[in-house]
């Protein structure tokens, strides 16, 4: 029976740590969310991530556009709060509606204010091993695996997805700790095969019910990254099986109540990091 890695009671732990730290600083650190549109799983987010901010002791400012808002408009703002001292962290709600070039968007933020690590220049730096942040859900786990004292130097770690936000950030940190990283994806002829040689898998490709028992290594760690909604029951899943694999894994994620949380934690983290930068407390 595979351990269960408490994402929720972790993530509490780390807030705790950072209201702690925030509060020894010359000002409050601060941040910006920028949310255009009215999906309902980004309203959810955004208020998430404005709670975090008022429990870690944080400045932050959050802007609501409409759905036919003009990119300019967006653009203006993302100008606006770059040139604001107050401002450490700048977070543009992903997705985008489909009227929006989210990569001009994204590289419009400055890079010393980009608390999701996701403009290109701190892609470079991250690739190189000199970027002070990472993206939130890749170093969140990194945290996670940390807390419970799973290894990853000399270990096998697969990742089943390659999203810039979290497929291939994730593989770049685990390969940062020496991990040998394989990268799977909808191309990969043989996805069991991979999986099986995983001591460590790391799973966000969103697709219900994709990862099996017969496809996880006897005693390895598994991290469903990915939030499904059953259709039938409106509940959310992973990607992995849950309640077939923990029997066979040594550790494994929940779905909700993993991953998620620590994601959540890891902005906050970030937003502290770029606001110690900003008053010169570290390089």
């Amino acid at each position: 029976m595979a351990v269960i890695l408490d994402g929720k009671a972790l993530a509490a732990s780390v807030r705790a740590e950072i209201r702690e730290e925030a509060a020894q600083l010359p000002r409050r650190p601060g941040i910006a969310v920028i949310l255009v549109g009215d999906n309902p799983a980004s309203q959810l987010y955004v208020r998430n991530k404005v709670k975090d901010c008022e429990e870690c002791g944080f400045f932050s400012r959050r802007f609501d556009l409409p759905f036919d808002a003009s990119e300019e408009e967006l653009l203006g703002i993302l100008s606006k709060l770059n040139a604001d001292p107050r401002i450490d962290g700048v977070l543009v709600q992903l997705p985008l509606p489909p009227s929006f070039d989210e990569r001009r968007i994204i590289e419009a933020i400055a890079p010393e204010k980009d608390v999701d690590a996701f403009h290109p220049l701190n892609v470079g730096r991250m690739v190189h091993g000199v970027s002070p942040i990472w993206p939130c859900t890749p170093a969140g786990i990194g945290v996670m695996l940390d807390a419970y004292h799973i290894p990853v130097d000399g270990k096998i770690c697969v990742v089943v997805g390659r999203s810039n936000i979290v497929g291939k950030p994730m593989g770049l940190l685990l390969l940062s700790r020496n991990g040998t990283v394989i990268y799977c994806h909808q191309h990969t002829p043989d996805l069991a095969a991979m999986t099986r040689q995983a001591d460590i898998l790391v799973v966000a490709a969103g697709c219900r019910g994709l990862i099996t028992a017969d496809m996880v290594k006897e005693g390895a760690a598994v991290i469903d990254v990915a939030m499904n909604r059953d259709p039938e029951t409106g509940k959310f899943t992973g990607d992995v099986c849950f309640d077939e694999v923990k029997d066979k894994a040594s550790y494994i994620t929940p779905v909700p109540g993993g991953v998620g949380p620590m994601t959540r934690a890891m902005l906050m983290r970030n937003v502290l990091s770029l606001a110690k930068l900003h008053m010169g407390l570290t390089t």
